[in-house]
């Protein structure tokens, strides 16, 4: 039942041995064998309601469902008629958030193609390892970001054309060549198994992996978290930070506000802090999200200028430290909605809203989902244990012919690579990246509880901890702060910091080492990169 006649995933799909077993326990999880996941959101939008209903915003445009609906056709028939690409052909994506991106990449996907979205930021040299990986066939590219991907297409065949989009004064570009177009066209009848995108992993832990994402599991987990936690409306004006290329980004800011029926307003350069306070209070957005930090950054421009509309704050992409959850509900009076998820399975699948928060916790696993603790031999610790995190649900981990996918799926189950803490009550307390657990003469530390400790002390705007291998305790933990305006690192205020360590959390875990940094190495999605200050600690 296949439409994508390119098998080259297909082909390179882990052996079934190796693959996680899937469950659809719920009744909204029954999806029919063939189907395309934006004719689902998009093209079905009209009988839902949502026909007239704006979908995407920008300071100079707004499309409603219907409009969008042409333009993406005239795209997919672009990609069709004048690149002549078939079903299962991969189609490179290098553009930030913007209502062109978002197109595009609706019209590959709608078109059978599979979509690999990159990083605005990557250069070529990392650019080649996508296309080396991917085997793309064509790619449509900002105008603005093309000199890298030139660059990287320099001895790589396969890269058999490049269109450029936002750029309406070039007679080659995607956007004049889609206004030739009729809007007219079919979107191509998938199998529900079919391949959508290749996310490329943003490389937290170093080389990026290639995690396979089908037209069932993106659908699939449209009926997990935003139907059963995150709530949205057709009334909801969406904002956010994340890109487009990551799945947080994608889910959040895309296919998320396209089942709910709201829209997204993607601005014409990226934010900073007070910027996205000030445009939540120009539009009258009701959901943001972004990473903790940035909420960390926002927090005394949500106090000075408030934000009366915004009902919603989405925190993922990396840990949640109480204290920046406490600063954002003291700014603002919104309790955060946390959650914690993967590229491996899209989006979150362990999160709370409302009551159902609890202090220092992520949440319970989302409806859809079966999450546990586990020991080495995956089996359950007792509650209130450390150990891995394990889950199972309507999607699951495939690498692109990627040896590491022994590592994340262990007998059906997934292994994210979080050490958690369960408690009575089902509650998930997150500990540390597995690599990252800090063990010292004996104790088990969680570096991102050491850095909740840390954020609470006026002196301190961001930092990273981790272990730093020891001879007598094998290891110590080290921490990197980089400090708000007004205070000096010296060494009577690494004796204040780790006083304060002491007299907030259990004195063992206080950090022995501090260095103070002008900034920490993060990913371009916000994420802490925890393995590059262990390689100089």
């Amino acid at each position: 039942m296949s439409a994508q006649i390119d098998r080259f995933v297909h082909d390179r799909l882990p052996p079934a041995a190796q693959l996680p077993m899937f469950r659809y326990d719920l009744p909204e999880l029954q999806l029919p064998d063939q189907l395309n996941l934006v004719e689902e959101l998009l093209d079905k939008a009209a009988s839902k309601g949502f026909g007239d209903l704006p979908m995407l915003r920008s300071p100079t445009r707004t499309l409603s469902y219907a409009q969008a609906a042409v333009e993406v056709n005239r795209m997919a028939q672009v990609l069709v008629e004048d690149l002549g690409l078939v079903p299962g052909n991969r189609v490179l994506l290098r553009g930030g958030n913007s209502v062109s991106m978002a197109l595009a990449w609706l019209a590959v996907v709608k078109a059978g193609l599979i979509a690999v979205a990159t990083m605005p930021l990557l250069r070529a040299k990392e650019l080649e390892e996508i296309i080396d990986k991917a085997q793309p066939a064509a790619a449509l590219c900002d105008g603005r970001l093309l000199v890298e991907l030139e660059t990287a297409r320099a001895g790589h065949p396969v890269l058999k054309a490049v269109l450029a989009f936002n750029q309406p004064d070039n007679a080659d570009s995607l956007e004049v060549r889609a206004a030739e177009k009729s809007g007219i066209f079919t979107a191509c009848p998938t199998a529900a198994d079919d391949i959508a995108l290749l996310a490329f992993t943003s490389g937290t832990t170093g080389k990026p992996k290639a995690p396979v994402t089908t037209h069932r599991d993106v659908l699939a987990m449209c009926e997990t978290w935003p139907r059963h936690v995150l709530k949205a409306r057709s009334d909801d004006i969406v904002i956010g930070s994340p890109p487009l290329a990551f799945t947080f980004g994608l889910g959040g800011l895309l296919v998320y506000p396209m089942w709910a029926g709201s829209s997204v307003y993607f601005p014409d350069a990226g934010y900073t802090p007070e910027g996205m306070v000030k445009v939540i209070n120009e539009i009258g957005a009701t959901i943001c999200y972004t990473a903790p930090t940035f909420y960390r950054q926002m927090a005394p421009f949500a106090r000075q200028h408030g934000v009366p509309s915004l009902r919603i704050s989405v925190s993922a992409g990396e840990a949640l430290p109480d204290a920046t959850r406490q600063l954002w509900k003291e700014a603002t009076g919104i309790e955060m909605l946390d959650g914690i998820g993967g590229t491996e399975v899209f989006h979150i699948y362990i999160s709370a809203a409302g009551d159902d928060i609890r202090r220092g916790s992520i949440g319970k696993a989302v409806p859809g989902f079966t999450a546990k603790v586990v020991d080495e031999q995956g089996d359950e610790v007792p509650r209130g244990t450390v150990g891995k995190l394990a889950i199972i649900g309507p999607v699951g981990c495939r690498y692109l012919d990627d040896a590491r996918q022994t590592d994340y799926v262990k007998n059906g189950w997934n292994y994210p690579g979080d050490a958690f803490v369960q408690d009575e009550d089902g509650y998930f307390f997150y500990q540390a990246r597995a690599d990252d657990m800090i063990v010292s003469a004996g104790y088990n530390i969680g570096g991102p509880e050491v850095e909740d400790a840390l954020l609470r002390h006026p002196a301190v705007a961001e930092c990273g901890v981790i272990g730093k291998p020891d001879e007598e305790r094998g290891m110590v933990v080290k921490a990197f702060c980089v400090l708000k305006p007004g205070y000096t690192g010296d060494a009577v205020l690494v004796k204040a910091l780790q006083d304060h360590v002491k007299a907030s959390i259990a004195p063992y875990k206080y950090p022995r080492e501090i260095e103070f940094v002008a900034a920490l190495p993060r990913t371009e999605t916000g994420k802490l990169q925890r393995f590059k200050l262990r390689t100089n600690p």
